[in-house]
């Protein structure tokens, strides 16, 4: 179902056209009420009205998380504090957080969006959506919750936490609709077979999980566990949350990321040059109808490729490809560059392995050391030594097949690796 056929199907000369203008619009706020941008641009030699096509964003600098921390709480604002009616933050672990503004055009803008993603994923009035993203500074829960409103579906605000009473709400309720983080959905599903409860069984239809990169095989994983349609939709607080871009239920290939409201560039992460179309990169993304506080050139640090083919749903918005890992959160092991999704696809693909693993990465003796951890099924746990050795030699072997590395692997039972209600940590990394 298409939400807003005139902005989803426009065609793609008359999208260019329009990002453009709103990009020319952008830069002159900023430029006239945004110190931090007045001088990033100077400092660049480039004046707003200097900037004639799309391909001219490439000539201005890049905005950084730090830039925001710099500025911290709100010198990134371009307008006035009694023009902001919801403030977020990020929820991110180290220094100051980022800070978000909304005016009250961006909070009916950001609601008009995640209707919009609602609807390309098959949710339409009369669904209930059962939303588990956490509420408060997070930007997930309120911002589905407004989507869902804007959508005229029922809501059930669940937040987080309590997973028990959340698998009785969505039983008694006839949930239609999930959204949480994809880990939370597995844990959902295994605390309900805890319980005596098949959730397949439920009214549950179709799972919009984002929060955190997820591999093919942990979709085919969730939805033969929930029984459901699971698509991916990808947002940040510092560009909006979610609602940037989502997966169309007709493809589930890419991911539909709004051209009307963002513009979308892939640059190599090491030397921050433009790459074309098809090729892998860092995501950059600026805002062009965002007022409270607009972002220019803001990296993601998301590694991700766009997909420019048209999509068999008829909207005209180009796709990303699922994210594959972050820049930042890059292992680097021995020299060798390693995303714990490619790990994930290696462990996803052995048999009698659980959709729960962490990676321990150390260093002995000066050099790094990388332990793989991983549940695997009771059944295999209670089989016989030489079963579950020869499964962690596979594994392993598998491993090093791929990414060129050696490393340990632990098996161990199931329910061991500790269950997240929210983004599930992967890694720790004890050289830090």
């Amino acid at each position: 179902m298409i939400w807003n056929d005139e902005f989803e199907t426009l065609p793609r000369e008359a999208l260019a056209s329009l990002q453009l203008k709103r990009l020319q619009n952008t830069l002159e706020r900023v430029y006239s009420t945004v110190p931090f941008y007045r001088q990033a641009f100077d400092r660049a030699g480039v004046k707003p009205e200097q900037v004639q096509s799309l391909s001219d964003l490439q000539r201005l600098p890049f905005t950084l998380k730090q830039d925001m921390r710099d500025n911290y709480p709100y010198g990134l604002f371009a307008v006035p504090m009694e023009e902001i009616v919801r403030l977020h933050a990020s929820s991110g672990t180290t220094g100051k957080p980022t800070v978000v503004g909304y005016t009250r055009q961006d909070i009916d803008m950001w609601s008009g969006l995640m209707a919009r993603s609602f609807a390309a994923a098959g949710v339409g009035r009369g669904d209930i959506i059962h939303n588990a993203y956490g509420y408060g500074l997070f930007t997930g829960g309120l911002g589905a919750h407004y989507g869902a409103e804007k959508l005229g579906a029922a809501v059930i605000p669940m937040s987080g936490g309590n997973t028990k009473k959340q698998i009785m709400i969505m039983q008694d309720f006839g949930s239609t609709v999930l959204t949480c983080t994809p880990s939370y959905s597995l844990y959902l599903a295994e605390t309900a077979a805890e319980g005596g409860f098949d959730i397949r069984n439920f009214d549950l239809k179709v799972g919009i999980l984002g929060a955190e990169p997820w591999s093919e095989s942990i979709r085919e994983e969730i939805e033969q566990k929930l029984n459901i349609k699971a698509i991916d939709i990808y947002g940040l607080s510092e560009i909006l949350g979610p609602g940037v871009a989502i997966e169309c239920i007709e493809a589930q290939n890419g991911l539909h990321l709004w051209e009307d409201h963002f513009i979308a560039e892939i640059i190599d992460p090491q030397t921050g040059e433009n790459l074309p179309d098809g090729d892998e990169g860092e995501l950059v993304i600026t805002t062009i109808t965002k007022e409270g506080i607009p972002m220019i050139r803001y990296r993601t640090r998301d590694i991700t490729r766009l997909i420019s083919e048209p999509c068999i749903c008829g909207r005209s918005h180009r796709r990303l490809q699922r994210m594959s890992g972050r820049s930042d959160d890059m292992l680097i092991i021995r020299g060798v560059n390693v995303f714990p999704s490619q790990i994930e696809s290696v462990l996803m693909q052995v048999e009698g392995v659980e959709p729960h693993y962490q990676l321990i990465v150390d260093r002995e003796e000066n050099l790094d050391s990388l332990e793989v951890q991983v549940e695997v099924t009771e059944d295999i746990f209670s089989d016989e030594v030489r079963i579950m050795q020869g499964l962690s030699d596979r594994i392993r072997s598998q491993i090093k097949d791929m990414l060129n590395i050696s490393c340990k692997v632990r098996l161990v039972e199931p329910k061991t690796i500790t269950r997240s209600e929210g983004k599930a940590q992967r890694v720790i990394d004890r050289r830090r």
